[in-house]
């Protein structure tokens, strides 16, 4: 298969539907139809479930897409990793989520730097769940995600630490007092409704909380009442004194990871990841 056809494949699965597909890729219906059939053809499979109304994905289809994306995916990474191996960089990227894990994050930079081959790290702070996009894509070479938040489909993996989690809520509520707190507590408060994070693909959950997209953002909303979150209880070192933590006892923990591609041959990103493990 060509990287053409799988593009093509992909942009209709993801529009459901040929016309607006074709204008997604700048190309005509006609040419997108017949390349989709031809790759049917040479597949032995029917991808794509067609009425006069409506198309959908068979089963087959459901397959090839998770598999094209991943593909599509590989392809970019290593464009853009030998277009930074031709400008002749020595360095690493490093993603992680702005605000999370800043002291493990200090401490790793830190033991790195003092090895005897250590290359110059970037580090690339994005948004709540951007780190895997980043680092598949080849935008960076090894990332800090946060199960179960953070998918680790497809990475290989070393776990780092495992925290509880805690409540935040603004100083004053009668809940800022308790020693310890409930999921059922904390997700059924009527004057403080969840805040809503966004999901990997950009979209959020429905529910009556406010739509956040940062951790400044958050901590604003929550000091004025209009919101909580629950968090790893290594947020408390960026809390204000408006700002209260409370234990939750039985939120599921956050296991932080380091994750890279499988298929890296990278010295300096072994060593990292040795580095970040022995830690």
């Amino acid at each position: 298969m060509e990287t053409r056809e799988l593009r093509y494949f992909v942009a209709v699965a993801e529009e459901l539907h040929f016309g607006r597909a074709a204008q997604r890729l700048g190309i005509a219906q006609p040419p997108l139809s017949r390349a989709i059939g031809r790759l049917e053809r040479r597949l032995g499979a029917t991808l794509l479930h067609r009425t006069s109304r409506a198309v959908s994905l068979t089963e087959a289809g459901a397959v090839l897409l998770r598999e094209a994306r991943a593909a599509l995916d590989a392809v970019e990474a290593a464009e853009r990793r030998t277009r930074r191996a031709a400008t002749g960089s020595a360095g690493i990227v490093l993603v992680t989520k702005a605000g999370a894990s800043g002291e493990l994050l200090a401490k790793l930079l830190d033991a790195y730097a003092a090895e005897p081959d250590a290359v110059p790290v970037e580090v690339l702070l994005c948004g709540i769940g951007e780190q895997v996009g980043l680092l598949r894509d080849g935008r960076a070479d090894v990332a800090l995600l946060h199960r179960p938040f953070d998918s680790t489909a497809g990475f290989d993996v070393e776990e780092l630490d495992t925290q509880a989690q805690v409540a935040v809520l603004p100083a004053g509520h009668p809940l800022s007092v308790r020693p310890l707190l409930t999921m059922t507590e904390i997700t059924g408060l009527p004057d403080l409704p969840m805040a809503r994070w966004p999901e990997p693909g950009g979209s959020y959950p429905a529910g009556p909380g406010p739509e956040v997209h940062s951790q400044t953002q958050l901590f604003q909303l929550i000091e004025l009442g209009r919101t909580t979150v629950i968090l790893p209880e290594s947020c408390r070192s960026h809390l204000s004194s408006d700002l209260v933590a409370v234990p939750v006892i039985d939120a599921p923990e956050i296991t932080t990871v380091i994750a890279w591609p499988p298929q890296s041959r990278s010295r300096a990103v072994a060593d990292l990841v040795r580095t970040a493990t022995r830690l």
